[in-house]
């Protein structure tokens, strides 16, 4: 069985969400840019950065 191209960005969350599905925080990849969405509301509006300012975000997230 071939795998189906998938339709539209994927959509994942942090390792240390902890699978509990609740108030994650979900990112994809787009064309130039990051997107970032409440994964509680994964067809309501999302947010979207330049890779480099969610570099900037992660590495001060990590550095705290």
């Amino acid at each position: 069985m071939m795998d189906q191209p998938s339709l539209g960005p994927q959509w994942r969350k942090s390792g240390h969400s902890g699978g509990s599905g609740t108030e994650c925080v979900e990112v994809a990849d787009l064309q130039s840019t990051v997107g970032i969405r409440d994964s509680k509301q994964p067809r309501g509006p999302h947010i979207v950065v330049r890779h480099n300012a969610w570099a900037r975000f992660v590495a001060s997230l990590r550095t705290q």
